[in-house]
């Protein structure tokens, strides 16, 4: 562990390890394990990334780019509802409300993140960062825990226009790395009155509409990097990720019923601090 640990102190700036098939395999896990919750996929990712020394513009790309697999678990989970939802918009105003809340909480980010994206990968893209937006993070999600009680929204039929603005301005937060959009989308559902059910199902479902702007925009401004090497890395990251995440949405949509976000919150602090003391 201590050997692993040293290589997050910082890298040169132009160091871009080769990417290996183990390499996928693991960035694929921990983008399956922790997209969906509320600890922060990108924070994690540069974490691993520094670790194994794998950084430079090929890795924060493929470290974009196989968030692709956690979208496809995202459609695979919610088959049917999206189906439902697709087959009613002509018909159903609650339908319609629903996906009008999608495309009104995903304005905010998308216009942001497209005005400052260059600029987050090249200066806030480091282990230094990422600590301290886990440990902040923690922190904000404990006091939402403690303070926000009001839970009238217990389903996604009653979210309206209004909370999906603010969970939309909620997610431009995560853009800096380590935030966590699954957090921010969470909490500021949280913050407008969802339960927590309710907030988590419609992160999940503004993570379509998000990540694959981001993603493939990422994928399509890249390709010449991504492609470089072995051809197989990006199809085993994106696989391993899908599965991982598929296996994570069930698990933390059940969790979430009987239990609040504070385990998340102490395991971002307490991540953030081990990360700050070693890199002393």
């Amino acid at each position: 562990m201590a050997i692993v640990l040293d290589n997050l102190s910082p890298l040169p700036d132009d160091a871009d390890t080769r990417m290996t098939l183990w390499t996928a395999i693991i960035l694929g896990l921990v983008e399956g394990l922790t997209e969906f919750l509320p600890v922060s996929s990108t924070g994690h990712l540069i974490l691993v990334g520094h670790a194994l020394g794998v950084t430079g513009e090929q890795a924060v790309s493929f470290e974009i780019a196989i968030q692709l697999g956690s979208i496809l678990a995202v459609v695979v989970y919610f088959r049917r509802r999206l189906w439902e939802l697709i087959q009613h918009l002509p018909t159903d105003p609650a339908s319609r409300q629903l996906a009008y809340g999608i495309g009104l909480a995903f304005l905010p980010a998308a216009f942001v993140g497209l005005a400052s994206h260059k600029w987050i990968e090249t200066h806030l893209f480091g282990p230094v960062t990422v600590a301290g937006a886990l440990i902040l993070g923690g922190a904000v999600i404990l006091i939402i825990e403690h303070t926000v009680k009001d839970r009238r929204i217990t389903g996604l039929s009653g979210v309206g226009l209004r909370e999906a603005w603010w969970v939309g301005i909620a997610q431009c937060l995560s853009l800096f790395p380590g935030v966590s959009r699954s957090g921010a989308t969470i909490m500021g559902g949280l913050v407008v009155g969802m339960d927590r059910t309710t907030a988590t199902e419609f992160s999940f479902l503004l993570a379509l509409p998000t990540m694959i702007a981001a993603t493939g925009y990422k994928i399509v401004q890249s390709r010449t990097i991504l492609f470089q090497g072995d051809p197989l890395l990006l199809p085993l990251g994106l696989a391993v990720a899908f599965v991982t995440g598929l296996l994570v949405v069930a698990g933390f949509l059940a969790y979430i019923k009987r239990h609040t976000f504070k385990p998340f919150a102490y395991y971002r602090i307490a991540l953030g601090i081990v990360v700050l003391i070693v890199l002393g």
